[in-house]
């Protein structure tokens, strides 16, 4: 009797997970921002489809204030097929915000953009400006800022590529010159800026940070590629263990199964020994890129009962500055002490005699 296959429910290596990727550029970049936020009229916020959730960066909300905001889920064809589970958690995702407009991007379909295009062409709001309208574009890291720019560009007046992208966050370090994406009818323009990816000073869930990293929002050295793997396996199990079936039977054990990969796609190190961190790397490149399945990492139904019932966490102050907030408060009770305490006998004798002289 064959026994039957059971997901792991929980993934076990949370401990060893890293909480910070929070980087110069990023804090840099975040300054910027607020410096320039009266001079901008857009701010148009990406997010991943995959982890609609877990890619909202809660520092935009305080450092870009209540600035007329777009949101732009990207990379929706890489969150699962075009179908009713496709259309029912667009659905949800437009829940999350529903007093923001909310646009749907592809990494394949250029077309995709036209709905953003539209709403920047036509939106009456900023209809009265006689200068260029400015919007400045927002997200965590390797989120698809660039080439969302680099597409309303190309559709919108019809120029190539103005921005650099790539695989890897940190392609963009610095806040953009304009680029002219609408040409409106009244002879006025829209312009939007490329800006830095920005990650929170300190996760204070491990989940989320395997999740951005499993979207490549991470750079693959911060996560073991093994244990990143072995992440991705786990919710592959949870929703159908045959989208590996080309490779290994259902498994919860990670390096049995990335041993069968590197030895049939050819990732042999020298004596012809499976190259495991390579195989590791190569494997979730293959969902990043949507050969390996296709879903979302969050529960976007549990997200909304935890809002109705005010059950939220916040993401709180980095580590580094939970660990100054406490040296700081040593160093003042310590100080306190050294003025409360009592004067030493020397101290005492040194003060008698100058008094007495």
């Amino acid at each position: 009797m064959t026994t039957k296959f059971i997901p792991r429910a929980v993934f076990p290596h949370y401990d060893s997970i890293p909480r910070s990727y929070f980087l110069g550029h990023h804090k840099a970049g975040l300054e910027k921002m607020k410096s320039m936020i009266s001079r901008i009229d857009y701010i148009i916020e990406c997010r991943d489809f995959r982890v609609p959730i877990t890619s909202i960066n809660p520092m935009f909300e305080e450092a870009l204030g209540d600035k007329q905001r777009l949101i732009v889920y990207t990379k929706r064809d890489l969150g699962g097929e075009a179908d009713a589970m496709a259309r029912r958690n667009k659905e949800l995702m437009r829940k999350l915000d529903p007093n923001t407009t909310v646009f749907f991007t592809t990494s394949s379909s250029p077309d995709s953009v036209s709905s953003i295009l539209r709403h920047l062409k036509n939106d009456k709001s900023t209809a009265h400006r006689i200068a260029a309208c400015r919007a400045m574009v927002v997200g965590m890291p390797n989120i698809g800022k660039s080439s969302l720019i680099n597409t309303l560009r190309n559709q919108g007046v019809h120029k190539a590529k103005a921005l650099k992208t790539g695989e890897h966050p940190g392609v963009t370090r610095k806040i953009g010159t304009p680029v002219k994406v609408v040409e409106r009818q009244d002879g006025s323009s829209v312009y939007v800026l490329d800006t830095p990816g920005v990650f929170v000073p300190y996760m204070p869930d491990a989940e989320r940070m395997l999740k951005l990293a499993l979207c490549g929002c991470v750079k693959d050295t911060i996560i073991p590629p093994v244990t990143l793997a072995d992440y991705l396996l786990y919710h592959i199990n949870l929703i159908n263990p045959e989208i590996y079936g080309r490779w290994s039977g259902p498994t919860n054990e990670i390096m049995p199964l990335l041993t069968r990969f590197s030895l049939q796609v050819g990732l042999l190190s020298k004596g012809a020994v499976p190259n495991i961190e390579q195989a590791a790397i190569n494997f979730v490149q293959k969902w990043r890129s949507g050969d390996l399945g296709k879903f979302v990492l969050d529960d976007i139904r549990a997200e909304l009962r935890a809002r109705k019932e005010g059950n939220i966490e916040t993401i709180g102050p980095s580590r580094t500055q939970q660990l100054k907030a406490i040296t700081r408060a040593r160093i003042n009770r310590k100080k306190e002490q050294r003025l409360q305490a009592p004067k030493s006998t020397a101290e005492t004798q040194v003060i008698s005699s100058s008094e007495r002289r």
